[in-house]
Protein backbone atom coordinates (compact mmCIF):
# COMPACT_ATOMS: atom_id res chain seq x y z
CA UNK A 1 0.00 0.00 0.00
CA UNK A 2 2.93 2.22 0.96
CA UNK A 3 4.15 2.15 -2.93
CA UNK A 4 1.23 3.81 -3.92
CA UNK A 5 1.49 6.60 -1.93
CA UNK A 6 5.03 7.20 -2.97
CA UNK A 7 3.88 7.41 -6.67
CA UNK A 8 3.46 11.18 -6.90
CA UNK A 9 4.07 11.72 -10.28
CA UNK A 10 0.16 11.76 -10.52
CA UNK A 11 -0.81 13.83 -7.87
CA UNK A 12 1.78 16.47 -8.72
CA UNK A 13 0.08 16.30 -12.28
CA UNK A 14 -3.09 17.31 -10.68
CA UNK A 15 -1.72 20.03 -8.34
CA UNK A 16 -0.05 21.83 -11.56
CA UNK A 17 -3.68 21.64 -13.26
CA UNK A 18 -5.76 22.83 -10.61
CA UNK A 19 -3.15 26.11 -9.86
CA UNK A 20 -3.08 26.25 -13.73
CA UNK A 21 -7.06 26.21 -13.57
CA UNK A 22 -6.97 28.81 -10.64
CA UNK A 23 -4.24 31.75 -12.22
CA UNK A 24 -6.28 31.33 -15.47
CA UNK A 25 -9.42 32.14 -13.46
CA UNK A 26 -7.96 35.27 -11.81
CA UNK A 27 -6.50 36.17 -15.25
CA UNK A 28 -10.77 35.95 -16.45
CA UNK A 29 -12.25 37.92 -13.40
CA UNK A 30 -9.74 40.53 -13.63
CA UNK A 31 -9.78 40.87 -17.36
CA UNK A 32 -13.96 41.27 -17.44
CA UNK A 33 -13.37 44.02 -14.59
CA UNK A 34 -10.57 46.01 -16.47
CA UNK A 35 -12.92 45.40 -19.36
CA UNK A 36 -15.58 48.36 -17.92
CA UNK A 37 -12.87 50.83 -16.50
CA UNK A 38 -10.78 50.54 -20.19
CA UNK A 39 -12.22 52.62 -21.89
CA UNK A 40 -12.38 55.78 -19.54
CA UNK A 41 -8.97 55.40 -18.70
CA UNK A 42 -8.29 55.47 -23.20
CA UNK A 43 -10.50 58.13 -23.59
CA UNK A 44 -8.45 60.37 -20.41
CA UNK A 45 -4.83 59.21 -21.94
CA UNK A 46 -5.88 60.73 -25.43
CA UNK A 47 -7.35 63.80 -23.81
CA UNK A 48 -4.38 64.31 -22.20
CA UNK A 49 -2.30 63.65 -25.30
CA UNK A 50 -4.07 66.00 -27.55
CA UNK A 51 -3.56 68.47 -24.70
CA UNK A 52 0.06 67.62 -24.74
CA UNK A 53 0.13 68.49 -28.54
CA UNK A 54 -2.01 71.01 -28.48
CA UNK A 55 0.24 73.17 -26.38
CA UNK A 56 3.00 72.27 -28.15
CA UNK A 57 1.45 73.54 -31.28
CA UNK A 58 0.68 76.78 -30.15
CA UNK A 59 4.03 77.73 -29.52
CA UNK A 60 4.99 78.13 -32.81
CA UNK A 61 8.12 76.05 -33.34
CA UNK A 62 11.23 76.40 -31.81
CA UNK A 63 11.90 79.61 -30.16
CA UNK A 64 15.84 79.49 -30.44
Amino acid sequence: MNKYFKNRKGQNTVEYLLMLSAIVGFVLIVGALMKKAMPGLFGQIQNLISGAAGSLGSSGGNSN
